[in-house]
């Protein structure tokens, strides 16, 4: 029983970090209906500038992410204007997953020349620091790494709630065509939204180099992760991102104390497989469309 409680308070505190990273790619789709691949990719360009700050500068990893985010929102728009929008200018959204994709090979390619295929971690003083609560371990690194994902994910939900920016995306993933006409541009929302989820990646990243080892390569499981949880929690759910995340993180962490880490990654599918074919639209989604 202690070790399946262990595996539990280890498995929330990975789901949060994992929530923070599908953030992005659910804001995403759900502005654009834009499936962006390389979200895995950014979210280990995120790792690697923290990495970098860390080593040359010394600048802790949590600190990093206010410097970079703003940068990444910036280049997100950027890519939104020069790659994405002409495609659905011209009625070909569907070529934006090899576009995205592209994306995600350049940006390994410009990894691995720059770093190398080399493993690397982010170990600033206190990553081997734990914390003992009512009998059990609990990393420090881990601790922090969740508070502050729960904190990004509490400002981005304030963000799109409570400020007519929120609004406008909200009112963009329900109806883009009722937004155009209500007077909203939704081709300026496309690239705010897409230039968010970049930031929110390159923050996620942050937080995950110093609870994962990463290379370049690193991006191709992210991905596939990724994109489970948001479709468990279905397609443009914030919320159900953050659930499903949660979720697969206590149950592979549990399987694999209680079978194998081997079988775990497995189940993480199997899990998904299991409640679409119960709920086709994922746990917190909509038949038609998904909303945050």
């Amino acid at each position: 029983m202690h070790l399946i409680v262990q595996a539990t308070i280890l498995g929330l505190l990975t789901g949060g970090v994992y929530a923070l990273m599908a953030s992005g790619l659910t804001l995403a789709f759900g502005v654009m209906r834009v499936i962006n691949v390389a979200q895995g990719a950014m979210i280990v360009a995120g790792a690697y500038v923290s990495y970098s700050l860390f080593q040359r500068f010394g600048i802790d990893p949590f600190v990093s992410i206010v410097i970079m985010a703003p940068a990444a929102f910036v280049v997100g728009a950027g890519l939104q204007l020069a790659f994405i929008r002409p495609l659905r200018s011209d009625e070909r959204e569907e070529l934006s997953l090899l576009v995205t994709w592209a994306m995600a090979l350049g940006i390994e390619g410009v990894l691995g020349l720059i770093y190398q295929t080399t493993y690397r971690a982010t170990l600033p003083s206190y990553v081997n620091d734990t914390l003992l609560v009512a009998g059990y371990r609990i990393s420090v690194v881990r601790l922090a790494a969740f508070v502050a994902s729960c904190v990004i994910l509490g400002l981005l939900y304030l963000l799109l709630q409570r400020t007519r920016f929120g609004r406008a995306i909200r009112a963009t993933v329900q109806n883009p065509t009722s937004a155009s006409l209500l007077g909203i541009d939704v081709d300026r929302i496309g690239a705010l939204g897409f230039g968010l989820s970049v930031a929110t990646a390159t923050a996620a990243g942050a937080v995950f180099g110093m609870i994962e080892p990463f290379n370049p390569g690193s991006h191709y499981d992210l991905i596939s992760r990724l994109l489970t949880i948001v479709v468990l929690g279905g397609l443009g759910s914030l919320a159900g991102a953050v659930i499903a995340a949660l979720f697969m993180g206590v149950g592979e962490a549990v399987l694999a104390v209680e079978i194998s880490p081997t079988w775990s990654s497995v189940m993480f599918f199997v899990i998904l497989i299991a409640v679409l074919l119960v709920r086709p639209q994922g746990l917190l989604g909509t038949a038609e469309r998904g909303g945050l």
